[in-house]
C-alpha cells in the first residue's frame, strides 16, 4: 500500500499550512464559497500561497462555482487540483493539463467508469458530517478514492480500516472553533493516519 494521501482542507493562516506541511500533509485546501466561514477572498489566497512548503499540492475548493471565478483562481494562484462537485466540474472550462479532483457526495449515483481520483464527501462539505463509510469502501476497490467528512483524530482510524481509501481530507475535524485551524489537532490527525495506514498495511501484508 502507498502512502496514504492527506489532505487539509479550509487553511486561513500560516500558521496552520506550516502545521500541515511540517506534519507531512500531501494537500492543503484553500475555500472559495462565500457561503463559507473559510471562504478566502483572492488576494488572502494569494498571499497564503508563500506559505505552502514545496512538494505540497495546492488545491482550490468550490462549490458550483461561476466560471468567471475559477478562471480568476486558475490565473491568480495556478492551483496544482481544482476540487469541485462532478457536475459542475463537466460544465466548467478549464486548462487542458488541469488536474481536477471530483467530489461525490451521499446518495448521488456512482459514475461509470469512475474518476481516475474521486472525493466521497458527505451531503454537505464542511459541517462534520460523516459520508456513507460502507458505499466508500465499495468504490474504493475502484478508483483513487479520498474519503472527507466527518473524520477526526479519534475516527480516523477506524475510517480506514473500514474504508480502506487512497487518502482522506479533513476541515471541521481539526478546527478549535469552526473556521479556525488548530495547529495542534492537525498534528495529531495526521500522526493518528499514519500511525493506523501503517497499521492497515502491516494487517493486509501478514494475510
Amino acid at each position: 500500500m502507498s502512502q496514504l494521501w492527506i489532505k487539509i482542507c479550509g487553511m486561513m493562516t500560516d500558521e496552520a499550512i506550516e502545521a500541515a506541511g511540517e506534519a507531512g500533509a500531501e494537500a492543503v485546501g484553500f475555500v472559495f464559497h462565500e457561503a463559507s466561514p473559510r471562504h478566502l477572498s483572492l488576494e488572502t489566497a494569494a498571499a497564503l500561497q508563500a506559505a505552502v512548503p514545496a512538494g505540497v499540492d495546492r488545491v482550490a475548493v468550490f462549490l458550483h462555482p461561476a466560471q468567471a471565478l475559477v478562471d480568476a483562481v486558475i490565473e491568480r494562484l495556478r492551483p496544482d487540483w481544482i476540487q469541485a462537485d462532478l457536475a459542475d466540474l463537466r460544465a466548467l472550462q478549464l486548462p487542458a493539463r488541469q488536474q481536477v479532483l471530483p467530489v461525490l457526495r451521499g446518495g448521488g449515483p456512482w459514475p461509470q467508469p469512475p474518476p481516475a481520483r474521486v472525493l466521497v464527501e458527505s451531503a454537505r462539505s464542511g459541517m462534520g458530517e460523516p459520508a456513507d463509510w460502507q458505499a466508500a469502501a465499495r468504490h474504493a476497490r475502484e478508483t483513487e478514492l479520498v474519503l472527507a467528512g466527518g473524520l477526526n483524530a479519534a475516527n480516523v482510524g477506524e475510517a480506514l480500516r473500514r474504508v480502506r481509501p487512497f487518502g482522506v481530507d479533513v476541515s471541521s475535524g481539526v478546527e478549535s472553533r469552526r473556521g479556525v485551524k488548530d495547529p495542534g489537532l492537525i498534528r495529531e490527525f495526521i500522526e493518528m493516519a499514519r500511525l493506523a495506514s501503517a497499521q492497515v498495511a502491516r494487517e493486509k501484508a501478514s494475510r
